[in-house]
């Protein structure tokens, strides 16, 4: 049976937080609340939890999974990160916002993608995952609690095309959440509703920033778009 933790939004009490963080280095996967989604989640270090995380999302090597970090300056250990990279990131973090960045060696290979080299990261708007990251000292992964695929298209993000939302924006339905809380260690709950949609992902590996996914706060990577046309 998974162990509950009911964490208050803003005020995440300490000591459940330590308790957390203490079985997060010993291995242990949690089911918890980030800005977006509920998410799938464990150390990034800890080989063995990054497996458990592959085979409850049934996810084969080759599929690179986000991983959350606190801050932009923390991204640069895991990333290599252009200045206009960095300039477009500086405006949209903390936020719902994923970022495709080629990897550094401080990522674990179990996380980044084998072929290109590269690794998603956020850095959330959340009291209760940059709480986690400050406790625990290490990035922590960050994958989808919907067990369903989602439908992710590309867009050019200065071509100004329009984009269809694929389906992964839905709720997560409650029986998914219900097997998913046996086949984890620790269940978080901020006591708030389900998030409904995922974040925008943005690839920042060539010339031109690429969004490969439109999800949470696509109007505001959209305005930026815009802004860079009409400048």
């Amino acid at each position: 049976m998974a162990e509950y933790f009911k964490l208050h939004p803003q005020y995440p009490q300490a000591r459940s937080l330590q308790r957390i963080t203490a079985a997060l280095r010993d291995g242990a996967v949690m089911l918890y609340p980030t800005d977006t989604v509920y998410a799938i989640g464990c150390d990034v270090t800890h080989k063995q939890a990054v497996e458990r995380v592959r085979r409850i999302k049934q996810l084969s090597n080759d599929k690179p999974l986000t991983f959350l970090c606190p801050s932009l300056s923390r991204i640069a250990h895991y990333a290599q990160v252009t200045d206009p990279a960095y300039r477009l990131m500086r405006r949209l973090i903390p936020g719902p916002f994923t970022f495709l960045l080629p990897a550094t060696k401080l990522v674990p290979k179990l996380v980044m993608d084998p072929k290109r080299k590269t690794t998603g990261i956020r850095v959330p708007d959340s009291t209760i995952c940059q709480a986690l990251l400050a406790e625990l000292g290490n990035p922590i992964v960050s994958t989808s609690a919907k067990l369903s695929g989602d439908t992710v298209g590309s867009l050019d993000f200065r071509s100004g095309r329009e984009w269809e939302v694929g389906d992964g924006l839905e709720s997560l339905a409650a029986e998914e959440m219900k097997h998913l809380e046996k086949q984890v260690d620790l269940v978080l709950d901020d006591d708030a509703p389900y998030r409904a949609k995922v974040s925008t992902v943005i690839d920042l590996t060539g010339l031109e920033p690429l969004v490969v996914r439109a999800g949470l706060g696509y109007d505001q990577v959209a305005d930026l778009q815009l802004a860079e046309l009409e400048s």
